[in-house]
């Protein structure tokens, strides 16, 4: 009963984990990049590798939870989970310890957790699996056909439920790649109000103080102190004191969780550094077509789209990317890279807003058919 409670849990972590991210791989890659770039890992080689390692993991993580659940190729599938929870756990581990990644995706955009709490995770999952091996470790002797006619009944119904749920799956991660994600996780989900929601943040910001890394030039010792206190006490900085800011040892620290929401990234200029935001999200109808990456994008696709758009009547219309060159005949504006993948999963994207309001979106793509 215990050990078949815990299977059951397990594998429906395994399941859901890996599901939210099969509904939006696109996203996963881009969370794979990060660990993949010059400050984590520094292999930015494997980046444009990015989205094959997304479909390998989330791949693993659906079909041997899906194998746990119906009890198939318990040694192999335990053994293989095990593996994968100590990779997983090396990566969240060196995220939390080092501060790099600041959320590992292991839900999606379903369920945040920071660094700390997926490295916990990980290992709470790791001791329920070394355990699950240990209960079970029995029935590995056991062969898989027992040579009664019940027993191979069973096993062929359970390979054909895994093989439903296979198909299943790989439309789902299909639909994701080459459109939109069939569930969106996302704060940018059609029917989001951008304007109503940075009102929420604004009325309720979250807040920060900086602490200092202090050294007495004189004694040698060490204090870490922060903002306020450090105004107070002016022997820290005070004409001939022996206290100095030690460089690059300054952390900012969050003090009061305010509203959390993407939004909060949601920052539009003009190409000279004049913020647009607020003209956006209060038009009437406002057409922004995204680019992440606008260099890869094909000139046949960018001049079908900006055609496409400049026909919108009535429309406010800009072009938005991380180069103030890239369209031709509508509007150019900045944005952050990172903040335009919060956004866009295809490159270029388009958004459809009316008074700040997403009422649709589409890959470019899709939207030129």
């Amino acid at each position: 009963m215990i050990k078949g409670l815990l299977r059951f849990i397990i594998a429906v972590i395994f399941i859901l984990s890996g599901f939210v991210k099969a509904v939006d791989l696109v996203g996963f890659s881009f969370k794979m990049e990060e660990y993949f770039s010059p400050a984590v890992f520094n292999m930015p080689f494997f980046e444009k590798f990015a989205l094959l390692f997304s479909i390998i993991v989330v791949v693993l993580e659906l079909f041997l939870g899906f194998m746990l659940l119906l009890k198939l190729k318990l040694k192999f599938t335990l053994s293989f989970l095990i593996a994968l929870c100590i990779f997983f756990g090396f990566l969240t581990f060196y995220s939390a310890y080092f501060n790099v990644v600041t959320d590992c995706g292991c839900f999606g955009d379903a369920i945040k957790f920071t660094p700390w709490q997926s490295f916990f995770k990980d290992v709470a999952l790791l001791i329920g699996l070394i355990l699950l091996f240990v209960m079970y470790r029995k029935e590995f002797q056991k062969k898989d056909e027992y040579g009664v006619s019940r027993k191979e009944s069973s096993s062929k119904f359970k390979y054909a439920l895994l093989g439903i749920f296979s198909l299943i799956m790989v439309y789902i991660m299909a639909q994701g790649i080459m459109h939109e994600p069939i569930i969106d996780f996302r704060d940018y989900k059609i029917g989001t109000d951008i304007r109503g929601e940075k009102m929420k943040i604004s009325k309720n910001p979250s807040e920060y103080k900086t602490f200092y890394s202090l050294k007495n030039q004189k004694t040698g010792e060490v204090v870490r102190i922060n903002q306020d206190d450090y105004i107070k006490e002016t022997k820290y900085w005070a004409e001939g004191s022996p206290w100095k800011i030690e460089d690059g040892k300054n952390e900012s620290v969050l003090t009061k969780e305010g509203y959390k929401s993407e939004i909060v990234k949601f920052k539009i200029e003009d190409p000279t550094g004049m913020e647009l935001t607020e003209e956006i999200i209060s038009a009437p109808k406002a057409v922004l077509v995204f680019s992440y990456h606008p260099k890869e994008v094909p000139a046949d696709l960018l001049q079908k789209v900006e055609a496409k758009v400049n026909a919108q009547k009535g429309a406010l219309i800009y072009g938005i990317s991380t180069d103030p060159n890239t369209f031709k005949t509508i509007k150019n504006a900045m944005m952050d890279g990172t903040a335009i993948k919060t956004i866009a999963r295809s490159n270029p994207f388009v958004l459809f807003l009316e008074k700040g309001k997403i009422v649709d979106k589409q890959p470019a793509k899709d939207y030129v058919k």
